[in-house]
């Protein structure tokens, strides 16, 4: 099985917002809060959010960059952030499907909606930074997440997501935890331009296992018993992740891509045609 990137709550170490839960298909609709599947996975996350608990933004490699960014952005927006924030909490306007985690957020200081990535319940111009972590793979309408993440930026803002690259490295686990494409990197770049994202520098991301076995593995759990799985995920390959993680090599524009399965992009949102 070749390999592949997430973090955290995509259970190869990421996030969602929309996505179809362990143990459920994909959605494929996943900017519809009415798809069966979407419920599905909102019931799955409420659960597992309400037995888990905060990880705090200072202990990602994201915190060196986000940090420095937050503290010049008062107005600051993270999309699916679970229990797994990297934005400071205190001031920070969230938006999730999981009412028990925005519950979490919101007790610590956040400013905490329900909603989702393809209809931010925002007006147009709102946000210095937008941050979206291992969101924009699971939904299928792309287009649609861009649009919104531009809408909600202001001119010259700062948007910083993630993205799996090389569809020819797609795998049982990319379906597994609900991902709906890898990106093709000369077609995240068409997207970027057309959206009026400015690239500014990008950098490998992930705490990805290195080892096909233990994401064979993976699969097997998370398939058979996914509640077990991800408590164990919670109780040791999580803090695990967060103590083998790197500093982020920062590369400015696009960096060599060849050997990297997931991308962190910082954007400028260049503003809007007039």
């Amino acid at each position: 099985m070749s390999r592949t990137t997430s973090r955290e709550r995509d259970f190869s170490w990421g996030r969602i917002a929309g996505q179809a839960a362990p143990g459920f298909p994909p959605t494929g609709r996943a900017q519809d809060a009415t798809c069966p599947a979407v419920e599905a996975n909102r019931r799955f996350y409420d659960a597992l959010w309400s037995a888990s608990y905060v990880v705090h933004p200072q202990r990602f490699n994201t915190w060196p960059l986000l940090s420095t960014l937050a503290a010049a952005a008062p107005a600051r927006l993270e999309i699916g952030p679970g229990l797994r924030p990297r934005l400071p909490i205190a001031g920070t306007s969230f938006v999730d499907i999981s009412q028990p985690a925005l519950s979490r957020l919101k007790a610590g200081g956040g400013l905490a909606m329900l909603g989702e990535i393809t209809a931010l319940p925002y007006p147009d111009r709102s946000f210095d930074l937008v941050c979206a972590f291992d969101i924009v793979e699971h939904v299928e309408d792309d287009q649609q997440v861009f649009r919104e993440l531009g809408r909600v930026a202001k001119d010259d803002a700062t948007v910083i997501f993630s993205v799996p690259l090389h569809p020819a490295r797609w795998s049982a686990f990319d379906a597994l935890v609900g991902h709906v494409r890898r990106y093709d990197p000369a077609d995240l770049l068409a997207i970027l331009r057309e959206h009026r994202f400015v690239l500014e520098q990008s950098a490998g991301f992930g705490m990805q296992p290195r080892s096909g076995w233990l994401l064979d593995f993976a699969v097997w759990g998370l398939t058979r018993q996914p509640i077990q799985a991800m408590r164990w995920y919670n109780r040791l390959f999580l803090p695990l992740g967060l103590f083998l993680q790197r500093p982020l090599a920062w590369a400015s524009g696009l960096m060599d891509v060849a050997n990297v399965d997931e991308l962190l992009l910082v954007c400028r949102h260049s503003g809007r045609q007039t």
